[in-house]
């Protein structure tokens, strides 16, 4: 029998842990630096325009090359890809224990963008491949969870890291966590073979990135995002407003995020299990999202904006898995690289046009207005959230994808 002849396998947990650990990292790693970035720049000679430029190599690399890495994925398999991508991460973190110096510090940044650009969209095809139709939302709920983990603790990690013994020691850390996540992926995660593809015209490719099937979750998941985005920035500052110093208002992200990461496991089981379908549950959870937004700008005092965290905590806890896995079900098995780089491509746009939207508005109008303006975006991207299909209609069956190991 020919390997993409065989019927599905299941996938086992141990082939599944070192892509939570790969999504992970790529969280931890952004946030944790991101975050000394800020808090050392001042010792390291950066002003606030070469600071800006510092935080964002990372991103600029992944909306460049996350759909380049994606479709690279589908034509020679996911598992180089990830393997690759998580050795480049380890190299380029080696480069940041040079980061006293600024030129460095920019090299190690791009470098580490670059690799999570490879292994970032990889092993969210992977995950979709070894998940078939009936485990997208649980195996997706665990991998955004892991991914909400890294984004809760990576600025607190960081923060200790570099008291401890500066940016040295924590690029050292992501340059092992690096390897060590290389590794564990070589030995336990499935060689999924590249599937046959047929010949698309640049006509093909347009009509499939505007298909509702792509382009609503795609929208759910950059809304979701830029709401994270924007919280992450305002939320603590908010707090700040309100009196509380600085590990109270940096406790506000952490609830956001610790809850964002406990609702997606159980909104990817009660998805696969029937209970909820994508559609009502991806417009709640941008409406949820929406709501803690604009309490956030309205509500005055430290209990609403710990609230306001919670919400948008657990509105992208219930949107962000079932995007993922609706854009599962909805792919050809033998383009989810692609499809899965590109709607990260969306999430990264989302991440930098939320908090550019709330900073815009409120320097001419104030911080409320701000928010109230994101609220109001994320509500209307309710109506690009894509109907629920019926299991007859799903494009993707599941689809032959037998793991070998190796």
């Amino acid at each position: 029998m020919k390997a993409t002849d065989a019927p599905p396998m299941p996938a086992q947990a141990s082939q599944r842990w070192p892509l939570y650990a790969a999504g992970f990292t790529t969280a931890f790693g952004a946030h944790a630096v991101a975050a000394g970035l800020g808090a050392e720049s001042a010792d390291i000679g950066l002003n606030l325009l070469a600071l800006g430029f510092l935080l964002a190599l990372y991103d600029i690399a992944e909306v460049f090359l996350k759909p380049v890495f994606g479709s690279l994925s589908d034509r020679i398999g996911p598992k180089p890809v990830i393997v690759g991508g998580l050795l480049a991460f380890s190299a380029a973190s080696l480069i940041g224990l040079w980061a006293d110096q600024p030129t460095m510090l920019a090299a190690a940044r791009l470098g580490q963008g670059m690799a999570a650009s490879a292994f970032s969209p990889a092993s969210s095809a992977t995950v979709a491949r070894l998940a078939g139709k009936r485990n997208a939302g649980r195996y997706f709920g665990r991998y955004g969870s892991w991914k909400g983990l890294g984004y809760a603790i990576g600025p607190l990690l960081g923060a200790v890291a570099i008291i401890s013994g500066g940016f040295t020691l924590l690029f050292g850390i992501l340059a092992a966590l690096g390897l060590i996540v290389a590794v564990w992926a070589m030995a336990s995660v499935p060689r999924l073979h590249p599937l046959p593809r047929p010949r698309y015209t640049i006509v093909d490719v347009w009509r499939q990135s505007t298909e509702r099937s792509f382009l609503g979750p795609t929208l759910v998941l950059a809304a979701a995002t830029g709401a994270l985005g924007a919280a992450v920035g305002f939320l603590p500052a908010l707090a700040a407003r309100e009196g509380l110093d600085t590990a109270g208002s940096v406790a506000v992200v952490t609830a956001l995020a610790i809850t964002s990461s406990l609702i997606q496991p159980l909104i990817g089981r009660l998805r696969d299990r029937g209970v909820l379908a994508d559609k009502p549950g991806m417009v709640a959870g941008l409406l949820a999202v929406a709501a803690g937004t604009l309490t956030a700008g309205l509500l005055p005092g430290a209990a609403w904006i710990y609230l306001a965290a919670v919400l948008i905590g657990a509105g992208i806890g219930v949107a962000t898995p079932l995007a993922f896995a609706h854009l599962a079900d909805s792919t050809p098995a033998e383009r989810l690289g692609r499809t899965m780089g590109s709607a990260e491509l969306g999430r990264e746009l989302g991440d930098a046009g939320g908090p550019l939207l709330v900073g815009g508005i409120a320097v001419a109008s104030g911080l409320p207005w701000g928010l109230g303006a994101l609220a109001l975006v994320v509500g209307l991207t309710t109506f690009a959230a894509p109907g629920t299909r019926s299991p007859g209609s799903t494009a993707r069956k599941d689809s032959p994808i037998p793991p070998t190991s190796g």
